[in-house]
């Protein structure tokens, strides 16, 4: 199989993004899937759920999927999301509520476009809003935005967090009250243009039996807004110990860092991309490393694959998306939910979205 450096330079070179192959197929065989589980709402296109239980209740904080011209590719121009919705899901009746916009880009001082996948954070009495945008520069940093309401509306501070960059930060909060900051995406996500702290137009990868690139981290500092430490790797081993390497993209980090813990263990899962599993591995501390475990979902309708995992009222979820409400249009995608298993040993149990 061709890692997924060469994969993108083959597809380059043939002038066919892997997005418009993946889009194109799914077009196709849209109607012939049975889905397990509804989209949680319908009125919008809504994508990359990140769940929280604020007051003994779910909210959900995705991206906002919008119509858009820009050309279907790889690195994701495609994805051109210039807000966000906040959603919550009521106890009693499961009903999903929309509360509206809770952040434009308007109200971003420092960003230029494309609004990603987002997460937030409680601490004392205040409500943290993560998100990555394209700096002034094309750049993708990570912002963050306040509110007294879970729900919003959110303030965003006048500049990015120091020392960020790429996509998709998750928020992880441990048992000891510390949090911690995830983020980083391949392709589209900038991750291979970041090496000693400087950006690089040109994309650089380890070689196909190296090390793949990692995902990142780092402890939040007591304001929750900037970074409490350097930046550092999150590596990812298999079952004899060794780093996970660029070549091996079934199973190597792409996007979409979540962090769970689950008896005293920490579970670091991810999307792997183009080949859109959900992937998971499980280690002793914030920081891993982290052992392969296996897939926790399996690829969904359309290009992506993003997720989160909560446990709420004794239950595990998963919340996920595809582009089953869309028949297949890969940047236009519902969130749906989905309980969630772990095994005696403490695996998880694999997903498929559809019968």
């Amino acid at each position: 199989m061709a890692s997924a450096v060469n994969k993108r330079e083959i597809m380059i070179n043939n002038e066919v993004s892997d997005a418009e192959r993946k889009q194109a197929l799914d077009i196709k065989k849209a109607n012939s899937f049975k889905q397990k589980d509804e989209a949680l709402i319908t009125s919008i296109y809504t994508a990359d759920p990140s769940a929280h239980v604020f007051n003994n209740k779910i909210y959900i904080y995705p991206s906002h999927d919008i119509e858009t011209d820009n050309a279907i590719n790889d690195d994701g121009d495609h994805f051109a999301m210039r807000d966000y919705h906040v959603l919550s899901i009521e106890n009693d009746t499961n009903e999903v509520i929309d509360h509206g916009v809770a952040l434009s880009l308007e109200n971003v001082k420092w960003a230029s476009k494309q609004l990603w996948a987002p997460d937030a954070a409680h601490k004392n009495g205040t409500y943290y809003f993560y998100f990555p945008a394209r700096d002034l520069e094309g750049i993708f940093r990570i912002g963050v935005a306040t509110s007294l309401s879970p729900a919003g509306p959110f303030i965003a501070e006048d500049s990015y967090i120091e020392g960020s960059f790429s996509i998709d930060p998750a928020i992880f909060e441990d048992d000891d009250g510390s949090y911690y900051l995830y983020f980083g995406g391949l392709w589209g996500g900038q991750l291979q243009n970041w090496h000693q702290g400087q950006f690089s137009s040109k994309d650089q990868y380890p070689a196909d039996d190296q090390a793949s690139l990692p995902a990142k981290m780092a402890k939040l500092s007591d304001d929750m807004l900037s970074l409490a430490e350097p930046v550092k790797d999150i590596v990812i081993l298999d079952e004899d110990g060794n780093a996970i390497t660029t070549e091996d993209n079934e199973r190597r980090f792409f996007e979409a860092s979540w962090v769970h813990k689950y008896n005293g263990k920490y579970y670091f899962s991810y999307s792997t991309g183009d080949t859109h599993n959900i992937a998971y591995g499980i280690g002793d501390n914030p920081y891993g490393p982290f052992v392969y475990q296996g897939v926790i979902l399996n690829p969904v309708l359309g290009w992506t694959n993003h997720h989160s995992i909560v446990s709420h009222q004794g239950k595990w979820f998963l919340f996920y998306h595809d582009s089953t409400l869309s028949k297949g249009q890969t940047h236009l995608r519902c969130v749906k939910k989905t309980e969630l298993l772990h095994d005696e040993n403490g695996k998880i149990i694999t997903i498929t979205a559809y019968e």
